[in-house]
């Protein structure tokens, strides 16, 4: 069955892995998944990911899961770009989530970047999610 949201899909398997207390859950691969894992990685939101092929033609991204003294470190994780309804941010007017505490994940000119990442960047993009 084909996913008319991908990266929405991924943050809901992350969302629900870490409810349940997983150390590792699976996820398709993309290249937009890979970026925004590399994002959360950098940000220290996750351990790490590693890809793996389940199929030939298919990766497969095992991603590792944190949690500091028993609790999920991401305590929130939201899709905000859908496909429904897009949304973008200049560099002004970039949203701080929970006054610098989270970030914001953006598609940029220069690629996948924080909300910080981009600031310093002075570019603006697609706001994809959230992340506290």
């Amino acid at each position: 069955m084909a996913l008319s949201d991908p990266l929405g899909d991924m943050l809901t398997r992350i969302r629900n892995g870490q409810k349940a207390g997983m150390s590792s859950i699976s996820t398709p691969g993309s290249k937009l998944r890979a970026n925004v894992l590399e994002v959360l990685k950098r940000e220290g939101y996750i351990r790490g990911f590693s890809a793996t092929a389940s199929e030939p033609g298919q990766a497969e991204f095992k991603i590792e899961l944190k949690y500091h003294e028993g609790s999920p470190v991401i305590r929130e994780i939201s899709r905000v770009s859908k496909p429904g309804r897009r949304v973008y941010s200049k560099v002004t007017e970039l949203p701080r989530v929970y006054n610098g505490l989270g970030i914001s994940i953006l598609s940029t000119p220069r690629g996948v970047l924080s909300d910080n990442e981009a600031r310093a960047a002075n570019v603006g993009g697609e706001v994809l999610c959230r992340v506290f």
